[in-house]
């Protein structure tokens, strides 16, 4: 047994674990946001924090009208540029809490104006000694190199951000009801496991979703990625229209993620084009109307609102990356050329 394979089921008792001791640290950061009349939020992170940075900057537009983008720590760390940033809120996303460009971009926000918020697994890390305010992930120990709970457990913490800034803390019992769905989304977890020997030869493919679930498709890719050294590539379903569907071979396997909401037109329209090139389309989905068209149906038997759906629509992501490496001879846990702390400058 992995570690990687517990990770992913602990995800819902976590989601409940973060809502229990988070509360006050979330209200309190979001009240210093609204006093401080913040007019542009900044996100820093890198790898699957990015991913999560993505569900941010989607769901902190969508619910709470703040302009929100993704930050260059390049742009600091390389190139040592002066921002005006005295108007902003920075939020740096590291799991580890030791992402040094993550770390230093807070740093240099904060001197020229910035609030700073860090959300981060680990207390006494770098970050938390940097940012104004800290929000904590409350995942326990995370062993296996490739993030499961940590990320599900980021986009929880910036769920929670949304619904304190909109001053409407029943949100949160979505969010726990949220950890229900994705206890049901685990039950199929043999299902996954048996599909995944269909892939096992898979040298490339494309992941696409479009919206709030646009960090689903990229966070699955890197899953793959790293615990199956498969060179998938993820797209939102609008940009894989401006060309990328092109490279599209016959026979060639496509992962769509496509729950209920405002991006489903979008995602079945995507869906009939590649089904009528003969891709093999592996969709992930409630919908029926949309399964029948693949050739591996993943049903996901629960509705979840859309705000929500990444944290669900994820999981099975994961287990058939999981599964997908076992199935390949690959230990899921300790990925070739990886570590769990990666120090990018």
């Amino acid at each position: 047994m992995y570690y990687m394979r517990g990770e992913i089921h602990q995800q819902p008792e976590i989601i409940g674990n973060i809502v229990a001791n988070e509360r006050k640290a979330v209200a309190e950061a979001a009240s210093e946001i609204l006093k401080r009349n913040v007019s542009f939020i900044v996100i820093a992170a890198r790898g699957t924090s990015d991913h999560a940075a993505i569900y941010g900057k989607y769901l902190l537009e969508i619910a709470n009208g703040f302009p929100v983008g993704l930050a260059d720590p390049s742009v600091f760390t390389l190139y040592k540029s002066k921002l005006q940033m005295d108007q902003s809120l920075v939020i740096g996303i590291s799991q580890s809490g030791e992402a040094a460009d993550v770390a230093e971009y807070l740093e240099q926000s904060r001197q020229f104006g910035a609030l700073t918020l860090g959300i981060t697994n680990e207390r006494g890390s770098t970050i938390t000694k940097i940012a104004d305010h800290v929000i904590f992930c409350n995942a326990g120990k995370e062993y296996g190199v490739a993030a499961t709970k940590t990320y599900t457990s980021t986009l929880a913490a910036l769920y929670m951000l949304s619904a304190f800034l909109n001053r409407d803390e029943s949100r949160l019992d979505k969010l726990l009801a949220c950890a229900e769905a994705m206890r049901t989304v685990l039950s199929i977890e043999d299902y996954i496991a048996m599909k995944a020997e269909r892939y096992r030869y898979m040298r490339k493919g494309h992941v696409i979703s479009r919206g709030l679930n646009l960090c689903t498709a990229l966070e699955t890719a890197l899953k793959m990625a790293e615990t199956s050294y498969v060179a998938l590539r993820a797209y939102s379903a609008a940009d894989f229209l401006h060309g990328p569907i092109a490279a599209v071979d016959e026979g060639e396997p496509c992962f769509i993620c496509a729950p209920p909401g405002r991006a489903f037109k979008a995602m079945l329209d995507v869906t009939h084009r590649l089904k009528d090139i003969g891709a093999e389309n592996v969709i992930l989905s409630s919908e029926e109307e949309i399964l029948s068209l693949a050739r591996t149906p993943v049903k996901i038997d629960i509705k979840v609102d859309e705000e929500l759906s990444p944290l669900v629509y994820i999981i099975p992501g994961q287990l058939l990356s999981y599964y997908l490496a076992i199935t390949r001879g690959h230990n899921p846990d300790r990925p070739r050329g990886l570590s769990k702390v990666t120090i990018t400058k």
